[in-house]
């Protein structure tokens, strides 16, 4: 089973190639944003911590993590937020490596990990490969503001805490392109595809 980190700034359209590669390769496709949600659920691994992290006001009337209410608390503390990413990271680092065993025995040829966080939480040690998403910062923008309608004060904050380009390329060994039409940015991947057959 090969093992794909995918990555990139916001607004880059990875989406769109997990999409593709799931589709055209049946690849298995975890996103670590959804782990992170899943993490929090009641009965899982960082619940518990969370709610003693942060208090009993964090729940909402059902009893689970409200997401709003974990923002406004985190958003303004920066020594809360580390704390609050210290369990969230490593729980989801956790259900990731237990899904690729799972994976793994059931004859999987593609797992794709797709976040943006890959490099920071060095996930190279987990990945048989790390692949970059590239988009420019013209094109994500409009993307951001039309699709899902952000301000671009917005579009900028969440950019100013993402990695730069450069530290992108230095850490993947591969660089899809998506600048152009989608059927350039696929034929990149078909050609990279056809190392692993």
């Amino acid at each position: 089973m090969k093992i794909i980190g995918i990555t990139g700034g916001i607004g880059t359209g990875k989406s769109q190639i997990l999409s593709y590669l799931k589709l055209r390769y049946s690849a298995f496709i975890l996103q670590a944003d959804q782990v992170a949600h899943q993490v929090k659920k009641p009965g899982e691994t960082a619940y518990d911590s969370l709610v003693k992290l942060l208090g009993v006001n964090v729940l909402n009337e059902k009893g689970e993590i409200d997401r709003e209410k974990m923002a406004i608390m985190i958003f303004s503390d920066h020594n809360l937020l580390c704390k609050v990413n210290q369990i969230i990271h490593p729980a989801v680092k956790d259900m990731v490596i237990e899904a690729i065993k799972v994976e793994k025995l059931k004859g999987c040829k593609f797992f794709i990990i797709e976040a943006a966080l890959l490099i920071e939480d060095h996930y190279e040690n987990i990945v048989d490969e790390l692949w970059y998403v590239y988009t420019s910062a013209e094109i994500r923008k409009t993307r951001l503001v039309t699709s899902r309608h952000y301000p671009l004060e917005k579009i900028e904050a969440i950019e100013s805490k993402q990695l730069s380009e450069e530290d992108f390329r230095r850490h993947c060994s591969f660089v899809i392109d998506n600048n152009g039409t989608i059927e350039e940015t696929y034929a990149q991947i078909d050609k990279k595809m056809e190392e692993f057959q």
